[in-house]
């Protein structure tokens, strides 16, 4: 088993959610937002500007370094189905431009349903 954890757009969720859903992956955790930036630095007075492909904007960008809100989401799936899950996230996030998010894949040891103790893939939905 795997956890495949992605940090998306915020306005990105509710399409990630319906791709995963329409994929055949149909449980999956988004715990909320969370707070984070990647390579680059953001100031927000001028990110406007650079989701309307304006040079001067995208440039401007690493002049600051604030946090910016993101969304987590948490797919814990047998495999076989890590490539499927990788690549509808990619395909349903991917713009192009800063920002689009990241991906990381790993190993899950154990699991198990509390609710009858039963433990191993078996407790997946897919």
């Amino acid at each position: 088993m795997k956890e495949v954890m992605a940090v998306i757009r915020i306005n990105m969720i509710n399409e990630t959610k319906r791709a995963l859903i329409d994929a055949g992956i149909s449980s999956f955790t988004a715990p909320g937002r969370v707070l984070g930036r990647g390579q680059g630095h953001v100031n927000f007075h001028v990110l406007a500007g650079s989701y309307q492909d304006m040079v001067p904007s995208v440039k401007e960008l690493k002049d600051d370094s604030p946090l910016i809100s993101k969304r987590l989401v948490t797919v814990i799936v047998p495999n076989h189905l890590v490539k499927t899950v990788v690549d509808t996230i990619v395909t349903t996030n991917q713009t192009g431009k800063p920002g689009d998010g990241k991906i990381f894949v790993m190993p899950v040891l154990e699991s198990i349903r509390i609710r009858n103790g039963e433990s191993g893939e078996m407790i997946l939905d897919q």
